[in-house]
């Protein structure tokens, strides 16, 4: 075996405190440091990829993609798979690799710690000691950071989706509408 653990991992950490799932199978390492690169969508991260703005070294950020705010084999099309970190607050791709974690809890839409990024933030992922982590922002940058935060408005304001929105639970409780 590439490693004694499994490939499936649960990280914790300032961007992560209700828990993330991890896909690392250990040919991308064990522990990724880079430069955050902050997308509010899938879409643009596609369209920040074809600008080439997703460069060695990069953690991709896509947030409000959890299951109240709403990734991707795009970047493993554009050579980047081994060089970046994927982080998100969604889900990702049973075939993807990488360094992928995914199910970030909580997510963006609730204020969640992935909501407080900002491009340029070094994060460090590390899936021996299961954490992620912010290296230079503070704790009380953090807070001012969430005084700041505003929500963005719900993607459905009616009808069954909306319904969905208002009762689903984090992703660390299952994601269930009913108790």
């Amino acid at each position: 075996p590439l490693k004694s653990s499994g490939h499936l991992r649960i990280l914790r950490g300032d961007l992560a405190p209700e828990g993330s799932v991890a896909k690392i199978t250990g040919k991308e390492g064990l522990v990724f440091t880079g430069t955050a690169k902050v997308y509010d969508c899938e879409e643009d991260m596609m369209a920040g990829l074809e600008r080439n703005e997703i460069t060695k070294g990069s953690v991709v950020i896509i947030r409000y993609e959890g299951p109240k705010g709403g990734p991707t084999s795009a970047i493993m099309g554009a050579g980047l798979g081994k060089d970046v970190a994927m982080l998100t607050d969604g889900r990702f791709s049973g075939g993807s690799h990488g360094f992928i974690i995914g199910h970030i809890t909580p997510e963006a839409q609730v204020g969640g710690p992935i909501a407080l990024v900002k491009d340029g933030d070094k994060i460090t992922v590390d899936a021996e000691n299961n954490r992620i982590d912010f290296i230079d922002v503070s704790a009380d940058e953090l807070v001012q950071r969430k005084k700041e935060w505003v929500a963005p408005p719900l993607k459905a304001t009616r009808g069954t989706l909306h319904k969905f929105i208002k009762n689903v639970k984090s992703a660390s409780e299952g994601c269930v509408t009913d108790e």
